[in-house]
């Protein structure tokens, strides 16, 4: 994905159904400004898991809705346990025409396309816009957007917000210390033990969801091994855990904790508690995504400013200092067996005007994937965090981190997620993560139930 460039700112298992796009049981004619043919008095259900982001800015996608199809009455629900409030609605065959899958609960995307439970959003993609009708959705969106939802030859989610994920800190904090933000791993080193002098854990992280702690590593790998490790990995290439990019990540990793830098007992908490305890000073670095900001909000102290930095360079690495992870994150998707399915990909069409992604950065005060939505008005209301998090975006160009097989193959990112959680909490060394890794990639690979992609 490239960065982008906001005008006047630097900102910025179970049934299994059919897969094609459709229309509701009481549909419309289809036209230019209806391409899917929605009834205008279908009904439309709409689940949103509601995490950092909060679900208001779903609430303002829906009165868009409405303002087209006025007669169309719009359940409404929310929650964060997304496959136990929807995996029994999927088995019955009446999932909801809209969902927004987030969280360490969220539904497996790649074994519901497995089951043939999504709809392909192709015909979204391929459908006018509403802001131009000359103009077909995929064109109005950011580059990387489509490629984010893909799986196998289709494309099955929508991933609506630019996400940048890097390494938070509070710029007053380093101010008031006189803590320079480091730009390579010796610089960084040097640091935590300033840091660990002053009385503060350099490092604190979400332990109970080592999902963050795998995004500091792979990150880091990326950066270490460039495209080439990126392929490998993704392409579950054999030994491909064992490269040196691999191995000297691990190690850096497992050295925050084998020098005491990490926060006591960050290893159990939550992503909320570990958080809270960075915004009350406890800690220096934290790393998240730029969701962070509004997650935190109403819970950090006043006055608390957050910012974002990528990963310090390394020896040898071969991505530049500015390599950054930024990805089309928080996806939506449509069931296949979606009562009101024409209903479900119209709100994504929607979500992908202007209107839509302005409501959206307002609402959830993140980026849009929506090209032109964050006009110089809506910019000057985002928070100084997400500020930082366009500014990383931006300096990272074309140098951006992205990983293919966390979604093609979420058995085995469940697999390292529980290898991290070994490692962070000091349970197992870098040689036994690293085997465990590899040995869940091989059984990857070697499982025929599998269906397996290619990173080209």
């Amino acid at each position: 994905m490239t960065a982008m460039a906001v005008p006047g700112a630097s900102l910025l298992s179970a049934c299994a159904g059919g897969s094609g796009s459709g229309t509701s049981n009481t549909g419309g004619a289809k036209s230019t400004a209806n391409p899917f043919g929605v009834g205008a008095n279908a009904p439309l259900d709409v689940y949103v898991f509601k995490g950092g982001l909060g679900d208001g800015f779903a609430k303002a996608f829906e009165k868009l809705y409405q303002d087209r199809y006025p007669g169309a009455e719009i359940s409404h629900s929310s929650g964060q346990d997304v496959t136990g409030d929807l995996q029994p609605r999927f088995n019955a065959g009446s999932p909801p025409d809209l969902i927004f899958n987030e969280g360490d609960k969220k539904l497996k995307l790649d074994v519901l396309h497995a089951n043939g439970q999504l709809s392909d959003l192709t015909s979204l993609l391929d459908a006018p816009s509403i802001d131009n009708p000359s103009k077909k959705v995929r064109d109005t969106l950011l580059p990387g957007t489509v490629e984010a939802g893909r799986i196998g030859d289709g494309v099955f989610s929508l991933n609506y917000a630019l996400t940048a994920y890097g390494l938070w800190y509070s710029p007053s904090l380093f101010e008031k210390n006189g803590w320079a933000v480091p730009e390579t791993w010796k610089d960084f080193t040097v640091l935590c033990a300033t840091i660990k002098a002053a009385g503060v854990a350099p490092w604190a992280h979400q332990g109970k969801y080592p999902f963050y702690m795998m995004v500091v590593l792979m990150d880091m790998v990326a950066r270490a091994g460039g495209e080439d490790i990126m392929k490998k990995i993704d392409n579950l290439r054999p030994n491909a855990w064992r490269e040196d990019a691999v191995v000297q990540s691990v190690e850096r990793i497992h050295s925050l904790v084998a020098k005491g830098y990490m926060f006591p007992g960050t290893e159990g908490l939550t992503h909320t508690e570990a958080q809270t305890a960075w915004t009350q000073g406890k800690a220096a670095f934290i790393p998240c995504g730029s969701w962070l900001e509004q997650e935190m909000k109403g819970t950090a102290p006043a006055g608390f400013d957050m910012a974002v930095m990528p990963m310090p360079a390394a020896p040898g690495d071969k991505m530049p200092p500015t390599a950054a992870r930024a990805v089309a994150a928080e996806s939506f998707a449509v069931p296949a067996k979606a009562a009101n399915k024409a209903g479900g990909v119209e709100m994504l069409r929607i979500m992908c005007s202007k209107a839509g992604g302005g409501a959206f950065a307002k609402s959830a005060g993140a980026l849009p994937v929506v090209k032109g939505a964050v006009t110089p008005e809506i910019a000057a209301t985002l928070p100084p965090g997400i500020r930082s998090a366009s500014a990383l975006i931006n300096a990272a160009g074309d140098n951006v981190i992205s990983w293919k097989h966390p979604v093609w193959y979420s058995k085995l990112q469940t697999e390292l997620e529980t290898a991290m959680g070994e490692l962070t909490g000091g349970r197992i060394k870098p040689g036994e993560f690293i085997e465990r890794a590899q040995r869940a990639a091989d059984r990857t690979l070697a499982d025929s139930s599998v269906r397996k992609f290619t990173r080209a």
